[in-house]
């Protein structure tokens, strides 16, 4: 049987580092054992999902590469769900409860109190015919939990190798809410069922819920030994620490909006929590080429802000113009690949192109010591008698053999005048991206100055 994986966001927010990570190895799997990547909207809770969240979902998606051999959507299918749960109620495996919230948030405290896990009791299964009908007359309306069996779940997890859950150390979960709307847990397995889902690959903090799972998928009919699993590790801040609510929350969209290339947060996404080593790649091929879980381990992989901006440096520094045409012209329309060439190294992320591009062609103000004044008048009467022709490269070469100042006596006083940066590309590609006629302007303005 073919791969066949799934990513399946829910549109209540926006897409963060953490499910990013979840989706680029969902995607990099299916691409390394050519196999197909489903892009599932979970959206069966209408009062927190909108369109404004699907839709940056799905550029976020985009802008990253990540594109999707099918889709599907959870509220298109709430018949499906709706007789599944017929099913397993005519089975008897899913029964109604008539606890409100508080009633449970108590019960679960006094089994904390009392040193037993906060399991359910079931007691809605003792309800009497009677019970049931004062319930109904209050206005009571039941949430329907599914009955567990005592039996026990394991599988080998290609990330956490064996796994084994007791059923009677589970408690009976919630598979429809009050309102009739099916819950995720039902909802996911029985798309995972329909859609013929190979692997199920997502965080650790899903073990618990594959464990339920696992007895749901039986109780419908099917072996959850047909699946495969993969927990993967959750991000933690590059201390150890727990995430932060900012990085928690640190959005693809906002990282964007910061000028990070998309292939330099799949570069780190896509081998935090590996053996292999975490390098800048201009594509996605060596990602998907390398890929397999025997790379992956158990230990907590760390999230830097500070790495991901270190690889954004060291990926622009070595892009080729094609492969970054479109995300410059967004910033600079006017942009050309002799511009990209030249200042591309001392880029430290792409919204410097911009502060480069106002400095080669733009207005700034130059910055000229009084000490230096007689120096730079040398160099403008020097360049302003030479022919309009003239290679602007040959003649800085002249000028700098024929001046009397040597080393930074000579580059620093002439490119605080040209550029007002003590730092930036070598002075002959500045005065060739620059042009006689504005560097001419601009050693004028610094005497004027």
């Amino acid at each position: 049987m073919s791969v066949k994986v799934r990513f399946a966001p829910s549109p209540t927010g926006h897409l963060h580092v953490g499910n990013c990570r979840t989706a680029l190895i969902n995607w990099l799997f299916a691409r390394a054992q050519n196999g197909t990547f489903l892009l599932r909207i979970d959206d069966t809770d209408p009062e927190r999902s909108t369109s404004a969240y699907e839709t940056a979902i799905r550029e976020d998606l985009a802008w990253l590469g990540l594109t999707h051999d099918e889709e599907a959507r959870q509220s298109n299918r709430l018949d499906v769900y709706a007789a599944a749960a017929e099913k397993l109620k005519a089975m008897g495996r899913l029964y109604p409860c008539y606890e409100t919230p508080e009633e449970l948030t108590f019960k679960r405290k006094l089994q904390r109190g009392q040193g037993r896990p906060p399991l359910y009791d079931r007691a809605a299964l003792s309800l009497t015919a009677e019970e049931i009908a004062a319930h109904e007359a209050a206005g009571r309306k039941p949430h329907w939990r599914f009955k567990l069996d005592d039996t026990v779940v394991e599988w080998q997890d290609l990330v956490r190798g064996p796994v084994r859950f007791e059923g009677a150390h589970m408690s009976d979960p919630v598979l429809i809410r009050e309102d009739g709307r099916p819950i995720y847990t039902l909802a996911s397995v029985v798309d995972d069922i329909d859609m013929h889902i190979t692997h199920i690959v997502r965080g650790e903090d899903h073990v618990a819920n594959t464990a339920v799972q696992c007895q749901l998928i039986n109780a419908l009919g099917h072996d959850y030994k047909a699946f495969t699993f993969a927990h993967l590790s959750l991000l933690t801040g590059k201390e150890g620490e727990g995430l932060s609510k900012r990085l928690g929350s640190l959005s693809i969209g906002e990282l964007r909006e910061n000028n990070i290339l998309p292939m330099a947060i799949n570069s780190l996404l896509g081998r935090l929590g590996t053996s292999l080593p975490v390098e800048a790649f201009a594509e996605m091929a060596p990602l998907i080429d390398h890929f397999s879980f025997d790379h992956f381990s158990r230990a907590t992989p760390k999230f830097s802000e500070e790495e991901l901006s270190q690889l954004n440096t060291q990926l622009l520094h070595k892009l080729p113009f094609d492969k970054i045409a479109d995300q410059a012209a967004a910033l600079v329309p006017e942009i050309t690949e002799s511009f990209w060439v030249n200042v591309q190294r001392n880029l430290t992320d792409l919204g410097d192109l911009k502060n480069w591009w106002t400095i080669c062609r733009g207005e700034i103000t130059p910055v000229l010591d009084p000490a230096d004044k007689d120096f730079i008048d040398g160099l403008y009467h020097d360049l302003k008698a030479t022919a309009a022709d003239v290679d602007l490269g040959d003649w800085f070469k002249g000028a700098r053999k024929d001046s009397s100042r040597k080393g930074k006596q000579f580059f620093m006083p002439f490119r605080l005048a040209l550029t007002g940066q003590s730092h930036g590309p070598e002075l002959p590609k500045i005065l060739h991206l620059m042009g006689r006629d504005k560097a001419l302007m601009r050693l004028k303005d610094a005497l004027s100055a």
